[in-house]
């Protein structure tokens, strides 16, 4: 259930980056988070 909710709020992330919302609203640093937080789980897989 964590993995799906993580999927969806990262594709809900990646999608409010393309469209401009996070850098208007000043919210860059959740695709930081969202990178930080996928590194681990690339290299353990």
């Amino acid at each position: 259930m964590w993995f799906l909710v993580y999927a969806l709020s990262s594709v809900i992330i990646i999608i409010l980056h393309y469209v401009g919302v996070l850098a208007r609203n000043n919210l860059q640093w959740l695709v930081y988070v969202l990178v930080v937080t996928i590194i681990p789980a690339i290299i353990w897989l």
